[in-house]
Parts: structure tokens; sequence; C-alpha cells
């Protein structure tokens, strides 16, 4: 038995627009998924899923299995994570050289899935580096990042970028513009405060509505080259530790991310909420749709005016996590 973790994520800046080659700035929270793996006798995967926002299911596949889930989420959502447990698997079997490798997987996490935190690239790191350890195989952290890429990819119909699973195979703060993925060094203790409202976006869907909206108007394209102006200027700011600077700068990357029609009336009011108790800024995280808002604030003023904020289910404080994908311990 193998049990790996990864962190979740938050965006700085640069959601969206990293898909078209603009820089985006992600950090690991300390929010993680955990996948506990044990080798099976035959080619068929169970896994067993936990924690995910869901009720919970336990579903077997492989061989002449075709077993679907039933809870009540939507289909996409049930689908796409079963696709990426299974792109992980694949992942590991290739790493390992073991194409006839099945599964007991365990699946819990602490990230809420489709809110835009990253539940699924947390996920899929800690799956293939669960299953490639089981399998007598070990991955450095960037072939991880680049394996559960390809699954993101595969899930997502090409629209996916590396900003997410490189972050959670590395941990802390990262920079990543098409290709050149970096970890950065020293990033300044930020005061994160997330809202959630208990909803989820259909990453697909949304990337697709902005590449859409992206190639009938010069306007929106202007849009997405401003994003990736903000992220430089997040990087100035990052380095040199000025995080009203960063606030800022993330009050504008939300104004465009609403003007790319990714936002939501739930978004958009925790962020308002947030930047009335005089959060030094506040913007959505992710695909957008639903699902969570990132704030900086040092004091507990925005977290007390999230909880009390209608259509926030959740507020929570998150500290940066420097370490990405970790074995654990057997229980």
């Amino acid at each position: 038995m193998t049990t790996s973790s990864a962190p979740g994520k938050v965006y700085l800046f640069g959601e969206h627009a990293v898909v078209y080659g603009e820089p985006a700035v992600p950090c690991a929270i300390e929010r993680r998924a955990r996948v506990t793996v044990e080798p099976r006798d035959d080619d068929r995967l169970r896994v067993q899923a936990k924690d995910l926002t869901l009720d919970g299911f336990t579903v077997t596949w492989g061989g002449d299995a075709d077993d679907r889930p039933d809870v009540n989420v939507p289909t996409p959502l049930v689908e796409a994570a079963m696709g990426y447990i299974d792109g992980a698997v694949e992942q590991a079997r290739d790493a390992a050289d073991a194409a006839e490798a099945g599964f007991d997987i365990t699946v819990e996490s602490d990230i809420p899935l489709g809110a835009g935190l990253g539940s699924s690239a947390a996920v899929v790191v800690a799956g293939i580096d669960a299953a490639t350890r089981a399998l007598g195989a070990d991955l450095a952290p960037e072939e991880l990042a680049d394996r559960a890429y390809q699954v993101e990819r595969e899930v997502q119909d090409g629209e996916a970028s590396r900003a997410d699973t490189f972050c959670s195979a590395m941990g802390g703060a990262v920079r990543v513009q098409g290709d050149d993925c970096r970890r950065l060094e020293d990033p300044p203790n930020l005061p994160f405060v997330i809202g959630y409202d208990g909803g989820t976006g259909d990453t697909g869907e949304l990337v697709a509505g902005v590449r859409a909206l992206k190639d009938e108007y010069d306007f929106a394209a202007d849009t997405v080259e401003a994003i990736g102006d903000i992220v430089r200027n997040g990087e100035g700011a990052l380095r040199n530790g000025d995080i009203e600077e960063l606030g800022r700068l993330m009050d504008f990357n939300h104004g465009l991310l609403s003007a790319l029609g990714v936002s939501a009336r739930t978004l958009d009011t925790m962020v308002w909420a947030a930047r009335e108790a005089d959060a030094l800024g506040a913007k959505l995280t992710g695909a957008g749709g639903g699902g969570c808002i990132v704030a900086l604030d040092r004091t507990e003023q925005t977290h007390t005016a999230l909880e009390y904020t209608p259509g926030c289910e959740e507020a929570f404080r998150a500290e940066l996590d420097t370490e990405g994908v970790r074995a654990e311990p057997d229980s």
C-alpha cells in the first residue's frame, strides 16, 4: 500500500490567459488530495472516492466492468474525475513499464471538486506518484508534473495549461508561461483568505467560451493580453514583497475575468464583500463559473465578512504550502 499527497492551489493572477501563452502565477495552498494505491492481481481498477464534495462513491472498471457511480452531481464532473484517475494510472503504467497493472485506489481530498483550487491536478499528481512508487519506479517532480499535465490536457480536450499540475508537483509559488515552468524563490508570506460558494464550474466549457469570445472580438483578445500584463507587473510586486500592489493587481485581474464572462453572481458578491471588508485585493480563482475567490487580508475582517455573505458556504484562511507532492506514511 502506497500513499502520496499533493497540494491544491490558488491563482494570484493569470488563469485563462495562460492557455494562450501568457504567464500565470499560481500558489500552492495547504489543502491536499491524498491517493492510496494497492496493487491487484488483475488489470482492473477499483476506485473509492471520499470527501470530494460528493457523497462519495466506489466504482470498478477495466476488463468487462463498465460501472458508473450513482451520485447527485453533474455527470461531466464525475466522468472527468474518473478520467483523471484513469489517466494517472495509465501514466504510472507507462513510467513503470507495467501495462497490465491493476490497483485498488482510495482518493481523499480536502480540496473542493471543480471549485478552482486545483483538485484535479492534485489528484492526478498524487495518483501518478503513488502508483509509480507502488510499481517500484520513482519520478522526479518535473517529470511527474509533465505526465500529470498530459492527463489534464487529454481530459480537458487540449485546453489545459501546465500551471495547475506544475504548482501541485513543486509546491510554493510558481511561474508558468507555455512550457516554461519554474518555481519562484522566497515568496513573501501571503495572507490568503478563500471564500467558497459550494458550486462548481465546467473548466472545459468555460475555457472554450473564452476561446470563442477571443476569436470573435479583438477586444477580447486584448483583454487576454492585458491579463498577461497584470501578471508581469505582479511578478515585480511579488519579488519586492509589495502585498498592497499584489492586491490592487488582483482587483484588476478579476475585472478582466468578469469581462471575459467567467465570473458568476456568487463570485462577484464574495469579491465585493472582501473589498468592503478592506481586503487588499480579491478575485476569482480558477476557471470560474462558481467555486472560489481568493483575497489578501492580514486581518480577520475578510474572513468574518465572507462567513456572513449570502452565497458563501465556507470561508477559510490558507497558508502557502512550500512543499509539493510527497509520500505519506502508511496508515
